[in-house]
């Protein structure tokens, strides 16, 4: 922030607006820029042990990320440069490693500073100290030597650690110095003795101080007392030791711990005794240590200075010290600085209010430098505590530290200023639903932000728009309160926070549950041991609950043992035993409200001898009525037989023989320890009393009734109650009341006189006496006009006391006049905001019960005429509202509304209608989408426009992806057609697969939501699982025709080829000229064997696709294994052994000698043509 921007000058009429601005609190969410906050940093005072690391935190917040900078003892300590010091990454924090180093080099007073682009904050001064425990400084302790009942004083003098040690006595066996009211140690550590005795003679009193931080402990030389008997002190009065004289002065800080103590010697021992003059101590914060020599007084207040005064006495006289404390204050907050956000052009405060004794001194500091040196003449306006920052703009956000301090210390606040102009955001959870039970206060939160600070606004279930009234309570964080939920309150809540940059809502829900109730409580019982017990817990809750029953034995958990038995509504114990007795309590509860109830059971010996049998108690008998007086009489009794079980109460009820005879109502109840009963009795009444006792069975019989008892008339004690004045019709008044019971009239001729005039124009009373009725009509009354009323009872005897004046209104009449001055607002495509000018009252005729603002939907603005059958919405809002949100509304439309007001008759006329448009929004979803004409690889898609355009249509968006076995999705693709377009094919597509499309309609406002449709391309039922065979392709069976086509010819050739050779007796030949060596290749049944080729091994042999084979994969024996070429021409001419030409045998090809050892010639399939030629 530049040191030289300018700040407009403040404006004192302001200071009343400016509270408005103060954000108590205030969370920035940290996505949006924002100056840094330290969140954590370390105690002012911090002692480290030089054996570990020294930690200084610093951290902070903020936006962009701080960083930061640290100063030692007011310059710059830069850790880069020591490789000891380290500092983590996004944080301030140091970490010192001391380990082989000088501690005492990193002593002194650090500063952490967090700095981004928006300011700069500072920690505090935190001042790092070395624990330290010296030794104890050498001295030569003199043997002491004293008399009997002398005082003594053993001084310690520890050396001065840091921090202070903890001192206590011992001697060389380490066991403690035992301490009373004779001998005491003081605050400073001295051993005191109020007087010696020979048992304190010893040779090592040993003072330790233990140094905690160190965990060391150091110890005094050891000091030798020997306590002489040849000249013992005698008895004397008491005389303090510590403090020395009359009267001493102690200062203490507020807030701390004040320590005063009084040590006295004398003989015998003196008892000490604290008071304070002109007041009393302390409760609650006072307490007394070392037998009352020492008076503490935690969290010490103006209030606790004065005059303590000391007593010691023993039983030769007292004697009195007077401590005078002063309370003295280091700064402490009143109400410290508090960030603050604020819009361009916008006017805040920031306040630093400190207390403090002396009065602390405020000084300003923006971005870690002085006020002063920062804006030089053109900064904000500065009144002691408060900075007055008027007319904000951007970019001059920054931190402000207050500095508060006096002799006794400091305080250092950092409070930033930022200055954002940001539309509102609501930070609760959306769609949160709260739980709550009836009858208790429900909160619905609406936290927000945004700057402006957003107006928050509360509507139940879209409509009605919730004002600050009961039962609800809207606070100033935005948070609805209602006070005492009912059922009727369950619904949507919707809290809409708004400013000048827009508008944003959230919808919450409310649930308001049953009470869960135990109907049926457990009873006390009376078991035999080795009989059952059963206690009943029937329970009533909210059946959306989950309910949980639980049971307790004297508040804790029954017994392990099978005996036990829990069922949903009771608990039975079997075979009871004496440890069985105790009180059983029956706890439920859902995770809303629990109940609970209890009963004890009593376990009883089983003897032979009758059983205890408790039974209610007899009636009480011999009533007697005493001290007759006007207004009351005493009423006795003598009690009837308990039957085993103690009167708790006894009941008194009576009859009022005159006016309802035969009714008895309950006057008092008394304890069961009483036998009479004082009773306060009511005018012009013919009284009879009876009694009943109640025990834990129940209530007795009731006694015989009393004798009759008549009190005198006298004038009414009150008047009728619930006096209302109400008009039904235009031109009267009807007043009403709750008439007075018999027994309230206190005489004979009950009658009321009605008084009415008109408020604030006449003088005088009209009035009318009514007899036996409850409601008076006046008539001819100007139209809904204040009238006071006052009605008071009569009788024979007199009137009764003054009435009080009720106000009541004459009848209303319809409205005159509608409201003027309606105008519409449109802040989004889906809310209207309407506001009117109130009606003057004369005009309402009526008690203005609200306004109702009419509104329908004329046609959209796409469309020339006007739509038919479109409903008239209403909404109604109570008290005497100028405006009115209208939700729900359909975007790019043109709307009429009206507005009338009501009064308790009926509605006023209706204001001119105002035309209003409302902007584009997104479409609704197509109204279809349809697939046709399934292809192998194509789908066709066909879809209709939206129902709803709410606005100009752009086009669709469709994406598309195929979706497998598993249903995982596929790679998708996206297409854009224009708004004309609702059919379309889509190619290239997967063949027998499925698809899953989604469609949305666009207008110039965005896309609207999704359609949805899946389907499949088109499938062949011949391929399983979506796989496509070859065998079933078209260009694949047409190969197979051609190659078994050309096959064919091939046969047909080799055929014609053979036939031009000639016949030759083969096998006759064959026969003439046989070798011996082929005769064992002849199988026994006379059939050749194998004649082939290893060719024709490995290649002839191989079927063809789709072709049969036996199942262990051979060909059979009359199928042919040659190749073709064995029957074609050509070749190289070769001889037998013989030396005949092998051309003789032009049918067949001659194999080598070392072949046609091993293999002779099989048929072939040309030779078997040739059998048909």
């Amino acid at each position: 922030m530049d040191k030289k921007q300018k700040w407009a000058p403040g404006l004192e009429g302001v200071l009343l607006m400016l509270l408005s601005h103060i954000a108590a609190g205030l969370e920035v969410p940290l996505d949006l820029p924002q100056p840094p906050t330290i969140t954590l940093q370390s105690p002012k005072d911090y002692i480290f042990d030089p054996r570990d690391k020294i930690v200084i935190q610093c951290e902070a917040k903020g936006n962009p990320h701080p960083s930061f900078s640290w100063t030692r003892n007011g310059t710059n300590f830069d850790g880069e440069t020591d490789s000891k010091v380290v500092m983590k990454p996004y944080s301030g924090t140091l970490e010192i490693d001391i380990s082989g180093e000088k501690a005492e080099a990193y002593e002194g007073t650090y500063q952490c500073t967090a700095s981004n682009e928006h300011g700069k904050a500072l920690t505090n001064n935190i001042v790092i100290r070395q624990s330290r425990s010296p030794l104890w400084s050498k001295e030569k302790n003199e043997a002491i030597q004293v008399q009997k009942g002398s005082p003594l004083v053993l001084h310690c003098r520890p050396p001065a650690g840091l921090p202070p040690p903890v001192i206590f006595w011992m001697d060389h066996n380490f066991q403690r110095v035992p301490l009373d009211n004779r001998v005491t140690q003081a605050l400073n550590g001295d051993l005191y003795f109020s007087n010696v005795l020979p048992e304190d003679t010893r040779s090592n009193y040993i003072c330790y101080a233990r140094f905690y931080h160190t965990q060391t402990i150091q110890q005094k030389d050891p000091i030798s007392v020997t306590v002489l008997t040849n000249n013992p002190k005698g008895e004397r009065r008491p005389g303090f030791m510590w403090p020395i004289g009359e009267m001493s002065t102690k200062m203490v800080l507020r807030g701390e711990t004040l320590e005063l103590e009084c040590i006295a010697e004398g003989l015998p021992t003196p008892e000490v005794m604290w008071q304070k003059d002109g007041g009393r101590l302390p409760s609650g914060r006072t307490s007394f240590h070392e037998f009352k020599k020492t008076l503490t007084i935690i969290d010490v207040n103006e209030d606790d200075a004065g005059d303590y005064r000391c007593t010691a006495t023993n039983k030769l006289g007292s004697v009195h010290h007077i401590i005078k404390v002063t309370v003295k204050a280091a700064p402490f907050w009143i109400s410290a600085p508090r960030n603050l956000i604020l819009a361009p052009n916008e006017t805040g405060i920031l306040t630093c209010r400190v207390n403090g004794n002396p009065k602390p001194k405020i000084n300003w500091f923006v971005n870690g430098r002085s006020f002063k040196d920062f804006y030089e003449d053109n900064g904000p306006k500065v009144e002691e505590d408060t900075i007055i920052l008027s007319n904000v703009q951007s970019g001059s956000s920054a931190v402000f530290q207050c500095n508060a301090s006096n002799e006794f210390g400091y305080l250092l606040a950092n409070a930033f200023v930022s200055v954002l102009a940001e539309p509102p955001r609501i930070l609760t959870p959306a769609n949160k639903v709260y739980l709550v039970i009836m009858n208790n206060p429900a909160l619905l939160h609406c936290a927000s932000f945004g700057s402006p600070i957003p107006a928050i606004t509360w509507f139940k279930d879209g409509q009605t728009n919730i004002k600050n009234s009961d039962p609800y309570v809207i606070h100033e964080n935005g948070t609805l309160e209602i006070n005492m939920a009912q059922p009727m309150h369950s619904g949507k809540y919707t809290c809409t926070a708004t400013n000048n940059l827009g508008f944003k809502e959230n919808h919450v829900f409310l649930e308001v549950k049953e009470p869960t109730r135990i109907l049926t409580q457990p009873k006390y019982r009376v078991v035999q041991r080795g009989m059952s017990a059963l206690f009943e817990c029937r329970v009533k809750h909210d059946t959306s609950l989950i309910i949980n029953i639980s049971w307790l034995k004297d508040n804790g958990e029954l017994p392990d043992d099978q005996r036990f038995e829990v069922d949903d509504e009771s608990l039975t114990i079997r075979d009871v035993t004496e440890e069985d007795a105790g009180t059983y309590t029956c706890i439920t509860n859902t995770i809303l409200d629990q109940d609970s109830a209890s009963a004890m059971l009593t376990v009883v010996e089983a003897t032979p001898t009758p059983t205890i049998v408790l039974e209610k108690p007899d009636p009480p008998t011999d009533l007697e009525l005493t001290d007759q007086m006007e207004r009351s009489v005493r009423l006795t009794w003598i009690p009837g037989d308990e039957n085993n079980s103690p009167i708790q109460t006894f009941l008194i009820e009576y009859m009022d023989m005159l006016h309802q005879p035969g009714v008895w109502v309950n006057l008092t109840e008394v304890p069961g320890t009483s036998t009479t009963a004082q009773l306060q009795l009511s005018p012009y009444v013919y009284y009879m009393f009876r009694v009943r006792a109640q025990n834990d069975v129940g209530y007795s019989d009731p006694s015989v009734p009393s004798a009759q008892y008549r009190t005198n008339p006298s004038a009414p004690d009150e008047n009728p109650t619930n006096v209302k004045g109400v008009g039904t019709e235009p031109g009267n008044l009807v007043i009403s009341w709750k008439p007075l019971t018999g027994f309230q009239s206190n005489g004979p001729g009950l009658e009321y006189k009605v008084m009415w005039r008109q408020k604030d124009v006449e003088d005088d009373w009209t009035s009318m006496n009514v007899g036996n009725n409850s409601q008076l009509t006046v008539t001819q009354t100007p139209t809904y006009v204040p009238y006071e009323i006052k009605v008071q009872a009569f009788n024979d005897y007199g009137n009764g006391p003054e009435p009080a004046v009720v106000t009541g209104f004459s009848g209303e009449d319809l409205p005159l006049s509608p409201p003027d001055g309606v105008k519409v607002t449109v802040p989004n495509s889906t809310l209207a905001e309407v506001q009117w000018d109130p009606v003057s009252n004369p005009s309402i005729r009526g008690e203005l019960k609200g306004y109702r603002v009419y509104y329908r939907r004329v046609r959209g603005q796409h469309d020339s005429q006007e739509e038919a059958e479109q409903q008239e919405q209403v909404l109604t809002f109570s008290g005497n509202r100028t405006e009115a949100m209208l939700p729900d509304l359909q975007p790019y439309s043109v709307y009429n509304v009206f507005v009338t007001v009501v009064n308790n008759k009926g509605e006023g006329p209706p204001s001119p209608n105002k035309t209003f448009e409302t902007p584009e929004g997104v479409p609704g979803p197509p109204s279809f989408l349809n697939t046709m004409d399934h292809g192998l690889d194509t789908l066709t898609l066909k879809w209709g426009p939206p129902l709803s355009n709410n606005g100009h249509l752009t086009g669709y968006t469709l994406i598309y992806h195929p979706v497998n076995t598993t249903n995982e999705l596929g790679p998708a693709k996206k297409k854009f057609f224009p708004a004309n377009v609702t059919t379309i094919t889509l190619d290239s597509l997967n063949a027998s697969m499925l698809y899953k499309f989604y469609l949305n309609a666009e207008t110039r406002k965005g896309p609207g939501p999704n359609i949805t449709k899946e389907a499949y391309t088109a499938i062949d039922t011949a391929v399983p699982n979506r796989q496509v065979d070859i065998a079933t392709q078209g260009w694949f069976i047409g190969l197979m025709c051609a190659i078994a086509l050309l096959i064919l010819v091939l046969l047909i050739v080799c055929f014609i080829k053979r036939n031009k050779g000639g016949k030759y007796p083969v096998k006759e030949k064959e026969d003439a000229h046989q070798d011996p060596e082929i005769q064992p290749m002849k199988e026994d049944d006379g059939t050749f064997g194998e004649y082939r080729s290893m060719e024709s091994d490995t290649e002839d042999h191989k079927p063809l696709k789709g072709s049969r084979t036996p199942s262990n994969g051979t060909v059979r024996r009359d199928e042919s294994d040659d190749s073709l070429v064995d029957y074609g021409e050509g070749g190289d001419g070769q001889f037998n052994e013989d030396g005949s030409f092998i051309g003789q045998y032009s049918g067949k090809k001659e194999k080598d000698t070392h072949e046609g050892n091993e293999s002779s010639e099989a048929p072939s399939p040309v030779n078997a043509m040739n059998s048909f030629v």
